[in-house]
């Protein structure tokens, strides 16, 4: 950086206790990640901001959460509750209803910077035990209390906000344990509320910690893994970044127990049955709605890092990036771990966000013929035993180089990781100077792919200098998901809501699914019966209406189950 070149002061100060800003902070509260110079450089060429507009932030939610919302619960209740769980894990104060009500979506953060305090539960309350939930939901059922269920607290979809009031169950504190281990059958079975490190932890020292012979992994590594659980990985079908070799969440669960106001459901550890429909696939995915999940028995991997083959490749265009992308999914040779390819708005800005930008390599792919604003960057790595690992390499490089792409070696991958999970941070940094930077996401199959892509982006981009970026980064051999990027200067809340709306009709307008992996919430319920009719959502309600005949489960529009008539949107295509 030049001398005297301006950057501005992006905050990393401490966060004051008990403010919005605590709330609203991205993962560790000490943990910070800034705009490098070519990234600030373009925000503030595409925004026509100049340094004076970075010298002053505002709307920081430094302040301090007021204390001014009482329980609205009968005193009976809050002495009954207390009574069930213990005076120690029952909590009225604002601060950490309001902490358990938010999530991660851009409009969340916004609330918190503007001082919205709105849907929290009237009790927060920390069950110690599966027969702590049994009682609670048993109560809250008789009584007719709304429950809502809240784990890492990453959710992108309004899934925890408690519209209704009522209580919210923190799993994380008392319910994070492991309840079994099978090194024989390759299974641990976890308490929900267990956070996607300590699994890992568990899992890559099994020797020491489990007296298991050797380390293991669940190779579920969602971009919120530092604080995502178990359980809602589980309970929204969620997928992590290696998902295309290790599958996602719903692939690696073989048992569940859930405690719902109706009855207990708890499903066999069986490898697979043709026991009637598949009791834990219609469990999962259902945010809440049905009932707690308290425990999962997950699958997991032989875990050998030695063995990554790391790689990336610069294509000349989209075209033949994509073909390359559907030929080694469908090429039967074994799946990477890793994949990742970006269009080419995505590559340029990936370029600069790895730095990359202005290197020897740079200089080497303009030589090569590879042009801004054309090119496409892929990357990612390999897994599994060496000789497997070393074969999907192979022939990853053999399908690359005969769709013209030049390999720009393991050095970006290694890049990648590094960040992997601390480019959220940033989004705190934009916000701080009134621009928002959002994802939504979607799956495609290979057909339809170009249609959601182009119309997607073409409404994105409808909107004046606004950075629309796209990669996919979870693959099959039928298709694959598209994760959109979108950074534009915004500070208003309806302005924002009208924006993701319309990215929102056009990504089911053009034949995608409403969500890969973030799953519904309340956020995209109003697109849901348009994506997967009304013959379904009706089957939904008549499990809840089993499961939970009062609805008192994750209420206030959660998938859809009940949702008022005047906020459904229907645009997808007749004959989809």
């Amino acid at each position: 950086m030049a001398k005297n070149e301006f950057q501005p002061s992006w905050y990393e100060g401490d966060l004051p206790e008990k403010s919005f800003r605590s709330i609203l902070k991205w993962g560790d509260p000490k943990g910070f990640k800034h705009p490098n110079k070519r990234l600030f450089k373009l925000m503030k060429e595409t925004f026509s901001l100049d340094d004076e507009h970075f010298r002053h932030p505002y709307e920081m939610g430094m302040e301090k959460v007021p204390e001014n919302l009482p329980c609205r619960l009968d005193q009976r209740h809050v002495e009954a509750l207390r009574a069930i769980v213990g005076a120690d894990n029952l909590f009225t104060d604002v601060y950490r209803r309001l902490g358990v009500a938010y999530g991660k979506t851009m409009l969340d953060a916004m609330r918190l910077r503007k001082g919205i305090i709105e849907n929290i539960p009237d009790l927060v309350l920390h069950p110690r035990h599966r027969a702590d939930l049994r009682a609670v939901v048993d109560y809250c059922d008789a009584n007719e209390i709304p429950v809502y269920v809240y784990g890492g607290g990453s959710s992108v979809s309004r899934g925890v906000e408690a519209t209704k009031g009522g209580v919210t169950l923190d799993m994380r504190v008392h319910l994070n344990k492991v309840i079994a281990f099978d090194e024989k059958n390759q299974t641990i079975t976890v308490e929900a509320g267990m956070s996607g490190p300590e699994l890992e932890r568990q899992l890559r020292n099994a020797p020491e910690l489990l007296k298991a012979s050797r380390a293991y992994t669940c190779g579920h590594l969602p971009q919120s893994f530092e604080y995502s659980a178990v359980g809602g990985w589980v309970t929204t079908r969620g997928s992590g970044q290696n998902s295309t070799y290790y599958g996602n969440a719903a692939d690696m669960v073989i048992a569940q127990d859930y405690v719902c106001p109706a009855a207990d459901i708890r499903t066999g550890e069986f490898p697979a049955a043709a026991n009637g429909p598949d009791i834990d696939q219609i469990m999962m995915g259902s945010e809440g709605t049905f009932g707690v999940l308290y425990s999962a028995t997950l699958r997991f991997r032989k875990y050998m890092p030695e063995n990554t083959r790391r790689y990336s490749y610069i294509f000349p265009n989209w075209e033949e990036a994509k073909e390359a992308a559907r030929e080694i999914l469908q090429g039967e040779f074994g799946n990477p771990s890793v994949f990742r390819l970006s269009d080419p708005e995505e590559s340029d800005v990936a370029l600069k966000l790895y730095g990359v930008e202005g290197t020897v390599l740079d200089t080497l792919i303009q030589l090569r013929g590879f042009k801004k604003g054309e090119r496409c960057l892929m990357l990612g790595t390999a897994d599994g035993e060496a000789g497997f690992s070393r074969h999907v390499a192979r022939m990853i490089r053999k399908i690359c180089k005969r769709h013209g792409a030049m390999s720009t070696t393991g050095l970006v991958q290694r890049k990648w990781e590094h960040g992997r999970f601390r480019d959220p941070y940033m989004r705190e940094d934009l916000q701080d100077y009134g621009i928002m930077m959002d994802t939504l996401e979607c799956s495609v199959n290979w057909s339809n792919l170009e249609a959601v892509h182009t119309g997607v982006r073409e409404f994105c981009h409808s909107r004046p200098n606004t950075i629309c970026m796209t990669h996919m980064s979870h693959f099959y051999p039928q298709g694959c998901n598209l994760y959109f990027i979108f950074i534009a200067k915004i500070d208003r809340i309806d302005e924002y809501l009208a924006y993701q709306s319309g990215i929102l009709d056009n990504i089911q307008k053009y034949g995608a699914t409403m969500s890969h992996h973030h799953g519904i919430g309340k956020s995209f319920a109003p697109w849901l019966e348009g994506d997967v009719g009304p013959e379904a959502i009706a089957l939904f309600r008549a499990i809840r209406k089993h499961l939970d005949p009062k609805g008192i489960m994750n209420p206030g529009g959660t998938i859809a189950l009940d949702l008022p008539d005047e906020k459904r949107r229907f645009m997808r295509k007749p004959g989809r």
